[in-house]
């Protein structure tokens, strides 16, 4: 998740903790499950578990929408965070979750070096997506996404797929 502003609008460390704790409780109560969010000072990775059926597009609303209005609520900054419409999403092979939960959470010293499209890119690569390329397709806009991104019948406990979208921005 990215703002539609340019800049970075949590450039300190204790509100982006602050927002990540916020977005993780929050999707729990919810019934989302996030295994890990983290970020930097313009974005946010989050690594989710879809329920059978939730959607991509309407958790992703929901943990958006959400902390943006939490946020701005608590007067942290004296701009107002809105998220970009748009954002990222890719399924995670299990045998990857413990470098996608890595590479979330190593965000601060990763982007003291990478700017965050670089980044992304760096990921997928990473990640053997060698042949992806970034286009509408892998970009869901809310109105395009439609509900139709259900996770599918191979739930777990609690009625979760296996960690399996890694949605920012």
């Amino acid at each position: 998740m990215e703002y539609k502003k340019e800049g970075a609008l949590l450039k300190h460390k204790t509100i982006r903790t602050a927002m990540w704790q916020h977005i993780k409780e929050n999707a729990n109560a919810k019934g989302i499950f996030i295994d890990f969010v983290n970020g930097y000072q313009e974005h946010c990775h989050c690594l989710v578990s879809l329920g059978t059926e939730q959607t991509i597009s309407k958790v992703m609303q929901l943990i958006k929408g959400e902390s943006a209005y939490w946020f701005n609520k608590q007067n942290f900054i004296p701009e107002k965070l809105e998220w970009q419409d748009e954002y990222f999403a890719v399924s995670v092979s299990k045998s990857m979750l413990n470098k996608v939960r890595e590479y979330i959470k190593n965000q601060e010293a990763h982007h003291s070096e990478k700017h965050f499209s670089r980044s992304t890119m760096s990921l997928l690569l990473n990640m053997a997506f060698k042949n992806l390329k970034m286009n509408n397709y892998f970009l869901f806009h809310p109105a395009k996404a439609g509900g139709n991104s259900k996770a599918g019948n191979n739930s777990k406990a609690g009625g979760h797929s296996l960690p399996q979208a890694l949605a920012c921005g």
